[in-house]
C-alpha cells in the first residue's frame, strides 16, 4: 500500500499536521473513524507514531475518543455550535478591544491576512466546483489565533486556546462548504485590522463579534437545512 508523503521533518509532527489538515478541509467528514492502524498504513509509519498523532488531535479537540474506543471526528450538535460561538465571541471581542486599546497590529496577524488573500486569489483561478484550498482554513485560523495571542492577558489567550480545537472544526465546515464567500472573510478581517490600527476598541470589538456571529448563523442555517432534509415525512 502506498503511503502519503510527509513534508515535515519530525515524523510525529508530520502525521499530526497532515491529519489536522485533512480534518479541517473536510476530507475526514464528521463522524469518520480514524484508527491507529489506518494512520500507520496511510503514512507508512509505526503504530506508536500514529498513536502520538491521534492523541494530540484528541487533546486539541479535533478528534474525540472514549475509553477503549476508536477516535472519531466530532459531530457537533446544534447546541454545541451555539455554545462554541457564544464563548468564542465573548473571548475574541474582549481580546480585540484590549488589542485595539494599544493600537498595535501584530505582525503574525498581518502575515496570516496576506496568506489568506493569496489563498483566496488562488481559489478564484481554480476550476469550478473545486474543493476550497486547505490554506484558506489555515490562514483564517492563524489570523484569529494571532490576534488573541497578541493582546495583554495570557489568561484570555489560554481560554481561547481551550476553545480553538472545536472552533477550528466549525471554521473548516464554514469554509469547506463555502458558507461564507472568501472575499467577504478577507474584507471583514481587514476591517478588524484597520480598527485595531486606529486604536478603536469599540469598532474592533463590534466588527469581531459581527464576523463571528455571521459565520455562526450560516453554519446553523446549514445544520437546520440538513436536519429538515433528513426528517421523516408524513404520508
Amino acid at each position: 500500500m502506498s503511503s502519503e508523503a510527509l513534508a515535515v521533518t519530525r515524523v510525529p509532527d508530520a502525521v499530526y499536521e497532515a491529519l489536522r489538515e485533512s480534518i479541517l478541509s473536510q476530507r475526514e467528514a464528521p463522524g469518520s473513524a480514524i484508527t491507529e492502524q489506518a494512520v500507520a498504513e496511510r503514512f507508512g509509519v509505526a503504530r506508536p507514531t500514529a498513536k502520538v498523532a491521534l492523541e494530540r488531535l484528541v487533546a486539541d479537540g479535533l478528534l474525540r475518543r472514549e475509553a477503549h474506543k476508536t477516535a472519531r471526528v466530532p459531530e457537533l450538535t446544534r447546541d454545541d455550535i451555539v455554545d462554541l460561538y457564544a464563548n468564542r465571541a465573548i473571548v475574541e471581542e474582549a481580546a480585540l478591544r484590549t488589542l485595539a486599546a494599544d493600537g498595535v497590529v501584530p505582525m503574525a496577524a498581518i502575515a496570516a491576512q496576506r496568506m489568506l488573500t493569496d489563498a483566496a486569489t488562488a481559489a478564484h483561478s481554480a476550476a469550478p466546483g473545486a474543493a476550497v484550498p486547505s490554506a484558506i482554513a489555515r490562514a483564517d485560523i492563524a489570523f484569529h489565533r494571532a490576534l488573541v495571542e497578541a493582546q495583554r492577558s495570557p489568561r484570555l489567550a489560554r481560554l481561547h486556546a481551550l476553545l480553538m480545537g472545536e472552533i477550528e472544526l466549525c471554521i473548516g465546515q464554514v469554509l469547506g462548504h463555502r458558507l461564507m464567500a472568501i472575499d467577504d472573510v478577507v474584507t471583514q478581517h481587514q476591517g478588524i485590522l484597520d480598527a485595531v490600527a486606529a486604536g478603536d476598541p469599540e469598532r474592533a470589538g463590534s466588527l469581531t463579534r459581527a464576523h463571528i456571529e455571521g459565520a455562526r448563523d450560516r453554519l446553523l442555517a446549514r445544520y437546520d437545512s440538513q436536519l429538515a432534509d433528513t426528517a421523516p415525512t408524513e404520508d
